[in-house]
């Protein structure tokens, strides 16, 4: 980790919360606000970790939120993208770490002082809004996570993920379909629905002709319509 001491405006600005501030605004926060670099598959957090009372976003880079379990299985929570907030009980909680983070590519992390963010908030209430449907979107896909886990097919949670990530870092379009603007190697898809990764290598297998993989994690749905009806009709 290296510590790049205060903020700027412009890195403020890079959280998405903060896009509609009034400069003066931002600048105010300058001061209490600090960046912080970390290497690929550097620790930024682990679970149970006390936290200091900050709110923590990420400027640049991909951040890797995951669980492990009492026997060791490791659960990726979700992928955290430029802009997103994470580390909730930090500022809202009880000031400990619920998993680990881990950097994925070379990444800033930025965090701000509570009070300094209460002060603001003070003046541009509707920041807490937009913080409050950040963590409550994050609750709604944690149930669906648990929910799918213990009662759906390996095929259904799959689908779920794929179009989860469609909806959340987009598409764009190539000759085969529509390339995920994420990279999602099998490793990291098993981990995120409970599965090995094998079972990961044959969904797969069984979506051919509807999902293309290619190395590295590059994914492209050649049919959206397929793949929702491949749920309901292909097996584990």
């Amino acid at each position: 980790m290296i510590v790049k001491g205060y903020s700027s405006v412009a890195q403020l600005q890079q959280l998405l919360i903060f896009q509609d501030l009034e400069i003066a605004q931002l600048e105010s926060l300058v001061g209490c606000s600090y960046v912080r670099e970390y290497l690929p598959d550097e620790i930024v957090m682990h679970e149970g970790d006390r936290l200091p009372q900050q709110l923590h976003g990420l400027i640049t880079g991909k951040l890797e939120i995951k669980k492990t379990a009492d026997n060791g299985k490791e659960t990726i929570v979700r992928l955290i993208p430029p802009g997103e907030l994470f580390a909730a009980p930090a500022i809202f909680g009880n000031g400990i770490a619920p998993a680990t983070v881990i950097a994925q590519l070379e990444s800033q992390v930025l965090t701000i002082d509570r009070q300094a963010l209460l002060q603001v908030i003070s003046q541009a209430p509707e920041i807490s809004l937009r913080i409050l449907e950040v963590f409550n979107q994050r609750l709604q896909q944690l149930h669906n996570t648990v929910h799918g886990l213990i009662s759906e097919r390996a095929m259904v949670r799959l689908v779920r993920l794929l179009q989860y990530y469609s909806d959340r870092d987009g598409t764009y379009s190539v000759a085969q379909g529509d390339r995920l603007n994420i990279k999602l190697p099998y490793y990291q898809i098993a981990r995120s629905i409970g599965i090995t990764y094998e079972e990961c290598v044959r969904l797969f297998k069984k979506l051919k002709g509807i999902v293309i993989y290619k190395r590295g994690g590059t994914i492209i749905i050649q049919d959206w319509s397929k793949l929702t009806a491949a749920s309901n009709l292909i097996g584990n």
